[in-house]
């Protein structure tokens, strides 16, 4: 954590006029209340964007920033410093010059303890570098490379330990405390971890295991494993998770907190049973995970506009919409932590709760109990609440119970499973919701997918070619935008491929949306008689709206993601 004095931060923020000093101490105040890095709330808040942060602390500092991108990374300097004590000191050392000095990039370049550890540590002169996280996990991807590498040799070596102790013929608890199959699950775990797996499939087959990895939204193959260990590696699962051993019956889920060179996971686990037995899945979420900002989540500056302008007000709903797996939940969670102030009251109704948000009142459905979305809305009313998040509108008591709250003086924040923002519409009217009801309470709705982002480190850009144009119009003339509006593109980017992405020439995810602000025009199209979907769509578009293709588009200029990754997400 930087540990710059907060009155010194202010002067420098505030003399160069990238904060204002009202809204730095509103920040100082939140940081405090919430238990937060106060550069946290800054960015999170939409305050400074997180690449400015870096540039200003840089500068602050007296250092240069590290912007391993540019830098060559020597792999038998970096491991003179330990993978734990790296991710622990938050530090990389990635150069020695010619003086014998190593070259070392620190998230926090004033921590004079680390410093001085570092320095006795590597017994050397350190010349520092300001590093944020991405260039620490580029750093800590070289780590990840050795463990690839060793990833199948180590898993081999249990797997034939296990066979050879039989502990696949043992009582599932025991067999779940043997030391391979503890290695195994360990493993898999920590590669997961190193490869920046969101989930962990483990599918039993007719003759075998197949482990597959989810990296940004992409399953892939990562090991395959004799079928004759799957009872042990499942038991050890359910053990750590608190799940019944003896049930193969039925469907499990579990939770448990895993520890990796100082980084916590929060793993959530599914058990399902299957023809040939259970499939396990498991869900990685960081558990020092900071909420995103919008920016990070990829809102561009239009659109963040609309959404902090409606998420402000006082009563009314903003609707979240996509398919699963859309990153509808982390978006949700990124509005509520622009929300949460002293002066309001915020409650949620979820399934399940993903991260723990201080001063936030959070409560997950238990239908077993009695507690469902609907039921858990009503309670929570009883609460006095200013701001109601609800994780998902699923069926048509849940959507009036909400509507009604959105009229009663609560704003209401939640998601829905649509195909596009406008459909939105229509599907609160299929719950049952009258239109007039609708109108009255939408506040805005969004609709969201999640592209992989280019590697930053190594992405190309070309002119596209006379056909490639022809079929980005053609594409515009489908969804039903005005051909003589098009703007042909003039550069556009592509993934090539690096050390740095693993050579996929992609790394990490962001949105492409289409947001509506409801405006007085949009509610009379609602509330037509006659009212249909396309009415609807010619008014949102004669108000501005942009498709998501438009805004994946214009994303594909900024060289943010491909044209390809675009058209892959969006079914086309």
């Amino acid at each position: 954590m930087l540990q710059i004095p907060n009155e010194k931060l202010k002067d420098f923020l505030v003399g160069r006029g990238t904060v204002t000093a009202e809204d730095f101490d509103l920040a100082i105040q939140e940081a405090e209340r919430q238990g937060q890095a106060l550069s946290n709330i800054l960015i999170t808040r939409n305050l400074i964007a997180l690449d400015d942060f870096n540039k200003l602390l840089a500068d602050y500092f007296g250092v240069e920033l590290a912007d391993l991108a540019k830098r060559k990374i020597d792999e038998e300097i970096l491991r003179l410093l330990p993978e734990e004590l790296a991710r622990q000191k938050r530090a990389i050392v990635f150069s020695r010059e010619a003086d014998g000095s190593l070259n070392v990039a620190m998230e926090d370049p004033s921590d004079l303890p680390t410093i001085e550890f570092l320095s006795r540590y590597l017994n050397a002169q350190l010349r520092l570098f300001l590093a944020s996280s991405e260039d620490l996990n580029r750093g800590f991807v070289y780590y990840g490379r050795k463990l690839a590498y060793d990833f199948k040799k180590i898993i081999e070596e249990n797997i034939q330990a296990t066979l050879k102790s039989r502990a696949y013929g043992k009582e599932e608890k025991e067999a779940a405390l043997e030391l391979p199959i503890v290695s195994i699950v360990d493993n898999l775990l920590s590669y997961a971890m190193a490869s920046r797996a969101s989930d962990i499939h483990i599918e039993i087959l007719d003759e075998e295991i197949l482990v597959r990895f989810r990296i940004d939204g992409v399953l892939h193959e990562i090991v395959r494993i004799p079928k004759e260990v799957h009872a042990s590696i499942t038991a050890r699962l359910k053990l750590l998770s608190g799940l019944k051993l003896d049930e193969h019956g039925k469907p499990q889920d579990g939770r448990f907190r895993y520890k990796m060179s100082g980084d916590l996971m929060d793993v959530r686990v599914a058990v399902m049973p299957t023809y040939y037995g259970e499939k396990v899945e498991m869900r990685l979420l960081s558990a020092a995970q900071r909420a995103p900002s919008l920016d990070e989540l990829g809102f561009l500056a239009d659109h963040k506009e609309i959404i902090l302008r409606n998420i402000k007000k006082t009563y009314g709903m903003v609707l979240v919409c996509g398919p699963t797996g859309a990153g509808k939940t982390t978006t949700l969670y990124a509005l509520i932590n622009i929300l949460n102030r002293p002066e309001v009251n915020i409650a949620t109704i979820e399934d399940p709760i993903e991260y723990d948000i201080k001063y936030i009142n959070q409560t997950q459905i238990n239908p077993q109990a009695g507690v469902t979305f609907a039921d858990g809305l009503r309670a929570l009313l009883r609460q006095d609440p200013n701001i109601i998040l609800v994780g998902e509108i699923r069926d048509g008591e849940t959507a009036d119970v909400a509507v009604q709250a959105a009229l009663t003086g609560h704003l209401v924040i939640s998601s829905l499973h649509t195909n596009d923002a406008p459909t939105a519409v229509p599907r609160l009217v299929d719950m049952k919701i009258p239109p007039f009801l609708v109108a009255a309470v939408l506040n805005a709705i969004s609709s969201q997918r999640l592209v992989r982002k280019l590697c930053q480190d190594c992405k190309k850009e070309y002119k596209p070619d006379a056909a490639l144009v022809g079929n980005i119009r053609e594409k515009f003339k489908e969804i039903g935008l005005d051909e003589i509006k098009f703007k042909a593109p003039r550069i556009l980017y592509g993934p090539q491929g690096c050390d740095s992405c693993n050579h996929s020439g992609y790394k990490g995810r962001l949105g492409i949306f289409e947001v509506i602000d409801v405006t007085d025009d949009v509610r009379r199209a609602i509330v037509k008689p006659d009212f249909t979907l396309d009415y609807l769509k010619e008014v949102i578009r004669k108000q501005g709206v942009m498709t998501m293709f438009e805004d994946g588009l214009r994303k594909v200029e900024g060289g943010l993601t491909s044209l390809e990754e675009v058209l892959r997400v969006l079914g086309e």
